[in-house]
């Protein structure tokens, strides 16, 4: 619920970018249908409103959504055992935020138990969760959202929520370290343009956290 309520300001935004780039309200319904990314619509409307080309479009969106590798990387040792139905719906579904949701619960699950067999359910529950969610505040920013004040400033929340739930997760020096080095380097190249920035500090992250010795972990 924390997550949902972080969201809902940051679709409610997108649904006013998409508008105000000259984005169709339905076509800016069914982005969030089918390409179910906030960072990567947001950065979607705002090339399709500067008039960049299709395929410069295509490939920034593309990059921005890198990271989701990193995260099905994660996952995957946990559904290794589903069948490729499952695996394509929880695709699908896997986000920011159903990822961090979902995570921490998952890998606290031991493999060879009644519970690994059915901890994907978690990944799906947070999925459909935020899946509703995001569609609900999509819907209210295009129909209402060019009412709010230009400078509210909504999009505070979801940073927020993120802080909330990756705190707690920092229960060792190796995962400190990657904490630091990649919020350091989100800081550093925040500047660089389609996002790079993000994917390449989710890489400093892991790489100064696999640094670590073993012995210190």
């Amino acid at each position: 619920m924390p997550i949902l309520f972080g969201v809902a300001p940051f679709g409610v935004i997108y649904g006013v970018v998409a508008l105000q780039s000259g984005i169709p309200a339905l076509a800016a319904m069914a982005m969030s249908s089918v390409v179910f990314a906030g960072s990567a619509q947001f950065l979607l409307a705002q090339l399709v409103g500067a008039g960049a080309p299709l395929l410069l479009t295509a490939g920034a969106v593309g990059l921005v959504n890198l990271r989701h590798a990193l995260y099905s990387a994660s996952v995957a040792p946990l559904l290794a055992h589903l069948p490729r139905r499952w695996k394509l719906l929880l695709a699908y579904l896997l986000t920011d935020e159903a990822y961090a949701a979902a995570i921490p619960h998952m890998m606290a699950v031991k493999p060879n138990t009644p519970q690994f067999a059915v901890a994907h359910w978690i990944l799906f529950g947070s999925g459909c969760g935020l899946w509703a969610g995001w569609q609900l505040s999509t819907l209210a920013g295009v129909l209402i959202g060019t009412q709010l004040p230009p400078n509210l400033g909504l999009d505070f929340a979801l940073p927020l929520t993120f802080i909330a739930i990756v705190v707690p997760m920092i229960d060792s020096r190796a995962r400190l370290v990657a904490a630091i080095a990649a919020g350091t380097a989100a800081v550093t190249l925040a500047a660089m343009p389609f996002k790079v920035g993000l994917f390449l500090a989710a890489l400093a992250g892991l790489i100064a956290g696999a640094a670590m010795p073993r012995s210190i972990k």
